[in-house]
């Protein structure tokens, strides 16, 4: 099967097609993790895009369901090197051709990925067409150039949950079992109930594309999930008397998700509040602030971030296209806490009076490194010293 890729400057790629038999549209990002591309495929911050992957080879190990970040993949579509039709790993379910086709994610593979990412990196990101089906170069460019953009548009709403509900399940976890004549792993899911230590926290979680890593995290780290639709008002959520409010991460434009921003301003300073990635830029903007985007986004396992107070260095995962603008927010009232060491660009912070904290990095990873992990222990210290 052929496929090709057109950007909306004319830019064509050419190559072999894997996946969805069908053409999708987007903004086209790449990202630079070396490795866990299903909790990639599955993260609802993609909603919208198609997504470059840098590392050579993809779809090698497979796929199975405790990988999953959502109930389904959010890319648009994927680019890579190399794309394996087979899987080799004692945990794969089914191999990653056959998951995307199902879910219905077009591929394409056996191309210059790193000419597409300096090309990006130069011109920044842009609107593209990945197809299986139609292979004409022109038709493909016109229709990228015919692309709504995600700039102004609030996808958090079109990706959050519906319905309120309960989250109970902890980090998963490796256990050696035995075998006969053989050894292997399994993978067990500590739940709130085995969770062992203080008195556990109520906290209530909005959903603008939330992860289930960062679910698992809050669980393993003290606290009893209630998750929320991004829509969810302030009375509703102190109502339910929460020892404290989790902001998540999500896809779109922050500027455009104007009822959340209202929503936080009623919350803060009335229940501890701790938020990532677009939950970090809606705080931004609740504390009258401004955001940007950036050129071509944060998408990856690896960005260097610095501690302003302490100097230490964190290894961090990001996906992200906007940031909070540092200029525009108040000194007197915010204290700037991480900054990114790459572009300088803003990575956290606190309020000065206010039980208020946010990043812009992802500390539940997943995948990526595990240096962040200490801000949910921080949230939970902040809910047990909050007397509001």
């Amino acid at each position: 099967m052929q496929a090709i890729l057109a950007l909306e400057d004319g830019r064509i790629f050419r190559g072999k097609g894997y996946g969805a038999r069908l053409e999708r549209t987007g903004e086209v990002v790449f990202n630079t993790s070396i490795t866990g591309y299903q909790e990639i495929f599955t993260d609802p911050s993609y909603a919208g895009q198609i997504v470059v992957l840098t590392n050579p080879e993809i779809g090698n190990y497979g796929t199975n369901p405790d990988d999953d970040e959502a109930g389904k993949p959010y890319i648009e579509g994927l680019v890579v090197r190399e794309f394996s039709p087979y899987a080799s790993n004692y945990r794969s379910h089914q191999v990653t051709d056959e998951y995307l086709e199902r879910h219905g994610v077009p591929v394409l593979s056996d191309i210059d990925t790193r000419a597409l990412v300096r090309h990006l990196r130069d011109r920044g990101v842009m609107r593209g067409v990945i197809s299986t089906l139609e292979l004409d170069a022109e038709k493909l460019v016109a229709q990228a150039k015919a692309a709504p953009t995600i700039d102004g548009v609030d996808l958090a709403k079109e990706v959050s949950t519906k319905e309120s509900y309960q989250w109970t399940k902890g980090d998963v976890e490796e256990r050696i079992i035995t075998i006969p004549h053989a050894s292997a792993k399994s993978l067990s899911v500590v739940t709130a109930a085995e969770t062992n230590g203080p008195e556990r926290k109520k906290v209530v979680a909005f959903d603008y594309g939330i992860k289930a890593n960062i679910l698992r995290r809050l669980v393993s780290s003290g606290c009893d999930v209630t998750v929320v639709p991004a829509e969810t008002t302030a009375e509703e959520v102190l109502a339910l008397a929460p020892n404290g409010v989790f902001l998540s991460n999500g896809p779109g434009d922050p500027d455009a998700v104007v009822y959340a921003q209202k929503t936080i301003r009623k919350m803060a300073g009335r229940v501890p509040i701790f938020g990532i990635c677009l939950g970090h830029q809606l705080i931004g903007l609740a504390l009258d602030g401004k955001t940007y985007k950036l050129k071509f986004g944060h998408h990856g396992g690896n960005h260097p971030v610095k501690q302003l107070k302490t100097g230490k260095i964190e290894i961090t995962a990001h996906n992200h296209n906007y940031a909070v603008d540092p200029d525009s927010l108040k000194q007197s009232e915010v204290e700037l806490t991480h900054v990114d060491l790459n572009d300088n660009t803003l990575e956290g912070l606190r309020h000065r009076s206010y039980p208020l904290f946010s990043v812009q990095y992802h500390p539940e990873a997943s995948p990526g490194p595990h240096d962040s992990h200490y801000l949910f222990a921080d949230f939970v210290k902040m809910m047990s010293e909050w007397r509001g």
